[in-house]
């Protein structure tokens, strides 16, 4: 049965498009639809960012009490409807139900908890030399986001957006748009005046670029692959709006001499397989000592073989199927150019694992022997495919991790907290995690060089959503 979800949220109430158009909604575990979503137009853009200009001006001179009002409703909501959005995300992008509900889900819902904790004591004016400081909320904010984290990455930028005082127009993916129609609804109960929230599906050609490229949007957040986020940013030029990035990347994973070697290939096996795969930070190079080569092969192997495949909806499964058939055929395609560069096959490999013949699933595979000039090690795979890579020095391995376009984040294995330091300064990368650091709502998230610009969570989060005021001669 073909669920549909045609109408988006403008200024306050569900609408229909203005010329109707939709797209079925693929579960990749199965390779059936089982919903519609419609897709907009540039009118549609209009539409939505025309409420949300309207509603500017009211809802940025809210109080900081209000805004924090309003965002205790939107977590209360969260949490209350936080299964079935978990539900929702396994269905449209394939992420087992225990990982969509103890991290999808749950860090969407932490960027809301941060946001409140952020707006309760922000000093949005301060005494500075012969004046003031302001803060003010930047404007309309349009923000396009990917598939692979779908409400981790809404929410990450509507969170800070309210909280500053913005209004938002939000174009989820096309892809895996239902959990964000969820979250809409949890916003509209939530009683935001009409305007401030407003939600457009459609695809990246169409309304992404209409977001990008509209003359009253004051900044635009892309979350996506480095080559949309250059169309976005050179169509956000013409009106010189702010343009806040996260995009690719091809993170190292530096297990140093002193490290316990099988303990950090297993978990950095099972960090590269997180997702599928499917994680713009993943640490796909593995950077291991030359003479501990076998061993480390070894200890892949162990760790590909702890993984689980299946339906996504069993508790057990540990590793679902890759998003979509286009997804499916770039890892294959990238699996076989591992073959053919003649990087050694650790595990894995091409095809399908037994027993899945229905659905995107791909095998989980590790590739030794690595060098730095083949495609498995340059270009992003966004699949289970990991590459190792050896190394004779310390600073050979932080040579091999700064050598890529991308410096999304770092990783850096050692028992040494000093020498872990050290390494990690020279990373050329927004993030780099020491010894299996866990994730950190409050830290800021985002990358040098091809990886981006601006940075999400936290302070730092929040601040890319103000502009800087200064009122001189006040108080002299």
């Amino acid at each position: 049965m073909t669920m549909d979800a045609l109408k988006f949220y403008i200024d306050g109430a569900w609408v229909d498009p203005l010329a109707p158009k939709s797209l079925e909604v693929v579960n990749p575990a199965t390779e059936e639809s089982f919903a519609r979503v419609s897709l907009g137009s540039p009118q549609d853009v209009d539409r939505a960012v025309r409420a949300a200009r309207r509603a500017f001006p009211a809802y940025a001179a809210t109080s900081v009490q209000a805004r924090l009002g309003w965002l205790e409703r939107i977590v209360a909501g969260f949490r209350a409807r936080l299964p079935e959005l978990a539900r929702a995300m396994t269905r449209e992008m394939g992420a087992p139900i225990t990982f969509s509900t103890e991290r999808q889900a749950t860090v969407a819902l932490f960027h809301f908890e941060e946001a409140l904790r952020v707006l309760a004591d922000y000093p949005f004016e301060e005494r500075m030399g012969s004046g003031i400081v302001r803060r003010e909320p930047i404007g309309v904010c349009g923000l396009i986001t990917p598939w692979n984290w779908p409400l981790n990455q809404v929410a990450s930028k509507v969170a800070p957006a309210l909280a500053t005082g913005c209004t938002v127009v939000l174009k989820p993916s096309e892809i895996a748009p239902l959990s964000s129609l969820l979250f809409a609804q949890v916003v509209h109960e939530a009683g935001l005046p009409p305007g401030v929230f407003n939600l457009v599906n459609g695809d990246g050609p169409t309304v992404g670029e209409a977001i990008a490229g509209h003359p009253e949007v004051d900044m635009v957040s892309f979350t996506g692959s480095t080559g949309a986020g250059v169309k976005v940013a050179k169509l956000a030029a013409d009106t010189v709006k702010r343009v806040a990035q996260e995009l690719g990347g091809k993170s190292a994973n530096i297990i140093l001499p002193d490290a316990d070697l099988r303990a950090a290939v297993i978990a950095g096996v099972h960090a590269c397989n997180t997702n599928a795969g499917q994680n713009c930070q993943s640490p796909t190079r593995m950077l291991i000592p030359r003479n501990r080569r076998d061993e480390a092969f070894a200890a892949a192997r162990e760790a590909v073989a702890a993984i689980r495949l299946g339906d996504p909806m069993d508790p057990a499964c540990t590793m679902g199927p890759l998003v979509s058939q286009a997804q499916f055929d770039k890892v294959q395609q990238l699996i076989r150019s591992g073959m053919d560069d003649g990087a050694t096959l650790v595990a894995g490999g091409t095809g399908r694992p037994p027993g899945l013949e229905r659905g995107y699933y791909v095998l989980p595979t590790v590739f030794g022997d690595v060098t730095p000039d083949m495609r498995i090690a340059r270009e992003e795979v966004f699949g289970p495919v990991l590459s190792i890579m050896s190394y004779d020095t310390e600073d050979e391995a932080i040579a091999i991790a700064n050598d890529t376009p991308f410096g999304l984040a770092g990783f850096v294995q050692s028992p040494d907290l000093e020498r872990a330091r050290r390494v990690a300064n020279a990373i050329r990368a927004g993030r780099v995690y020491l010894n299996g650091a866990p994730f950190d709502r409050s830290l800021p998230f985002g990358g040098y060089k091809q990886s981006g610009n601006g940075r999400e969570f936290g302070v730092f989060g929040f601040e890319e959503y103000l502009e800087v005021k200064a009122i001189l001669g006040y108080g002299n």
